[in-house]
C-alpha cells in the first residue's frame, strides 16, 4: 500500500481495489510558500491531501483576516462548498509553508462515482468525516474557554506555536493576539 493509499483508506475507508483507483485520480504536486491554492471569489477546483507543509484557509472580512483552520499532513485541504456545489469560495488557501500535495481535480472527483460502483457510499463517509471535524470546531468555540481551546490546539499540534505566526492561531481559536500571548505566558509560567 502506498503512502497516499494509506492516508486515503484512513479518510475513505475503501477496499484495496477501491483504494487502488482513487489514489490513482490524484497527482503529486508542490507548492511553494506564499502561493495561492485557491483565492476567495474564485471556483474551487481541487481537492488536496497535505503530505508536508502548512496551508492557511482564511477570510477578509472587513479591515482583518480570519483564519479558518491551518491544514498540516494528514489532513485535506478546500473549500468544500465551492468544491462540491460549484460557488464562488469563500476561503483564501495560502501556503505557510513549502508543501507536498496530492491533488484531485474536480472533474476526476467527479468521474470516480462513474468507475467506482461504492463511490457514493464512500464519498458520504468522507464528508460525514469533514462534517464531525466542522461540528467539534463549532463546539469548542461555543462551550469551551478561550484557554481550553487554546489547551486542546496546543496537545494536538503543538508544532504549530512554532511554525505558524501566533494572529493566524489567534484568530483560528476565536480569540486576540493579546489573550493567546497571555495564554502561552501562563502555560510557560506553570510548567516551569
Amino acid at each position: 500500500m502506498t503512502e497516499l493509499e494509506q492516508y486515503i483508506q484512513n479518510y475513505f475507508e475503501a477496499n484495496e481495489a477501491n483504494l487502488s483507483a482513487i489514489a490513482a485520480a490524484f497527482t503529486y504536486e508542490t507548492v511553494s510558500k506564499g502561493d495561492y491554492l485557491l483565492k476567495q471569489g474564485r471556483y474551487c477546483n481541487r481537492l488536496s491531501f497535505v503530505k508536508s507543509g502548512l496551508i492557511r484557509i482564511y477570510a477578509h472580512k472587513e479591515d482583518r483576516e480570519v483564519t479558518q483552520w491551518i491544514s498540516t499532513a494528514g489532513y485535506f485541504t478546500t473549500d468544500l462548498a465551492s468544491f462540491v456545489f460549484s460557488t464562488p469560495a469563500r476561503w483564501n488557501l495560502q501556503a505557510l509553508a513549502d508543501c507536498e500535495l496530492y491533488t484531485i481535480s474536480k472533474e476526476a472527483y467527479d468521474k470516480l462515482g462513474n468507475e467506482i460502483p461504492e463511490w457514493h457510499k464512500l464519498e458520504k463517509l468522507f464528508l460525514a468525516k469533514c462534517f464531525v471535524i466542522l461540528e467539534e470546531r463549532v463546539n469548542s468555540h461555543l462551550f469551551m474557554t478561550a484557554e481550553e481551546r487554546y489547551h486542546q490546539l496546543h496537545g494536538q499540534q503543538a508544532q504549530l506555536f512554532n511554525q505558524v505566526p501566533l494572529q493566524y492561531l489567534a484568530s483560528m481559536l476565536g480569540m486576540t493576539p493579546e489573550t493567546l500571548s497571555r495564554l502561552r505566558k501562563k502555560s510557560i509560567d506553570s510548567n516551569s
